[in-house]
């Protein structure tokens, strides 16, 4: 991440210098490399010095291993689903060029999980296809309730996906 500065981890072991420790699930960082302020100022380094990256990690014996962003995790029915394991199961299936993932608020289930994907060239796939697709390889609640094929799936300047216009789109509608 770029408040690193740089590689903090590989093969899932810190590297020299720099601390690991989860709190309430979240991985925290305290290393030399870290920069130390926003170009508004702020830092966004608590009094001892300890980075809150946002990552949900834990450690598996000494291997620290990250399931997703905080604000990623989809909660339905009490479950958690990771996007990054649904997307994954999805891009399977030869039909899917790119896909997202993500959770959309639920009167019933807090959340459900809705899928955006964008097709290869004259290809199709149903909503059922995905549900059995996921179901493969993680458990049924993490199968999409809703599927939208879109032309396009909205990036950053880094590639990575836009969720929260994703759903800011469709609950806009």
């Amino acid at each position: 991440m770029t408040e690193t500065g740089s590689g903090i981890v590989y093969n899932g072991h810190p590297l020299p210098g720099v601390e690991i420790r989860i709190v309430d699930g979240v991985i925290e960082v305290r290393a030399p490399m870290l920069f130390r302020t926003y170009r508004d100022g702020t830092s966004p380094l608590d009094a001892e010095g300890w980075f809150r990256t946002g990552d949900i990690g834990d450690f598996d014996g000494s291997i620290l291993s990250v399931q997703g962003r905080e604000g990623d995790l989809i909660i339905t029915g009490g479950e958690n689903v990771w996007p990054q394991q649904v997307e994954d199961a999805l891009t399977k299936h030869n039909s899917v060029l790119e896909v997202c993932v993500a959770g959309v608020p639920d009167r019933e289930w807090g959340h459900s999980v809705h899928a955006w994907i964008v097709l290869n060239e004259d290809q199709v796939i149903s909503l059922d296809e995905t549900r059995d697709l996921v179901k493969q390889t993680l458990p049924s609640y993490c199968a999409p309730k809703e599927l939208h094929i879109v032309s396009s799936i909205p990036r950053t300047s880094l590639g990575k996906p836009q969720r929260a216009l994703l759903i800011s789109q469709l609950t806009r509608n």
